[in-house]
């Protein structure tokens, strides 16, 4: 079942919940000049994903489509929007392009400097790197800039089939997510390195609005004090004693 829902102003989240594994999937489209994609989806979910955004714009009118990292759920299915979208681009950081998405991709990426900033009409999107938060070296989060809307990949991932948008504080939700990984035969999901609090209090000093999160509920309020709890969360539970 895929669910569309929009958390902010032109701004859908694209939700297909997969019992098996008792997680969401979801996308982001942002309905502007130049239409936005954040994730596009496993490669097997194209069909739906593609389904939800043809209720929402012309699929074949998509011109960015982004991610974090490159990663299967983030971008699987990305030369498939590639095919239908005649005139859609690939935007990531430096490295991404380098590394993984040129090679893979049927045309060349759009490079998104540090803080370097996207148009795409009425709407605006920074580019932050963010190496290995989530995770990847190649990792990168947009801040839409008007209503402070920022793009978290798998940062606040949430199990569940949970509600699309919520105001209550999910942070609990998250650390049960990373205490739940450690535990299983999938450890390190998130690494903890040097940088990762720096980074996350650079996302926080944004001041964002919504967390747009890939796996789980949307948040809605303080995005700077989630982020910072964020931050002592991972702490609390990957730096070993």
């Amino acid at each position: 079942m895929t669910s569309i829902t929009e958390i902010a102003p032109d701004i859908y989240r694209i939700s297909t919940y997969d019992p098996k594994i008792d997680m969401q999937f979801i996308q982001f489209l942002v309905k502007d000049e130049e239409p936005l994609l954040f994730h596009t989806g496993l490669k097997g979910m194209f069909s739906l994903v593609h389904d939800a955004v043809a209720k929402i714009i012309d699929s074949s009118q998509i011109r960015w489509i982004g991610f974090s990292h490159f990663e299967a759920d983030e971008c699987g299915s990305l030369n498939e929007w590639l095919s239908i979208a005649p005139n859609a681009q690939t935007v990531c950081s430096p490295i991404a392009a380098f590394v993984s998405v040129d090679d893979f991709a049927i045309r060349p990426s759009k490079i998104m400097q540090h803080a370097e900033v996207l148009n795409t009409g009425k709407y605006s999107f920074q580019f932050h790197h963010t190496p290995q938060v989530p995770h990847g070296w190649d990792a990168g989060l947009f801040l839409e800039t008007n209503h402070k809307t920022l793009f978290c990949s798998d940062l606040f991932h949430q199990f569940g089939d949970v509600e699309a948008i919520t105001e209550s504080d999910v942070i609990e939700r998250f650390r049960q997510t990373i205490v739940n990984y450690e535990a299983s035969p999938f450890p390190n999901y998130i690494p903890y390195t040097t940088h990762t609090d720096r980074i996350l209090q650079e996302l926080a000093a944004l001041k964002p609005r919504t967390l747009a999160t890939m796996h789980g509920s949307t948040f809605v309020g303080d995005g700077e004090r989630a982020l910072q709890d964020l931050a002592v969360v991972l702490r609390e539970v990957l730096v070993k004693k």
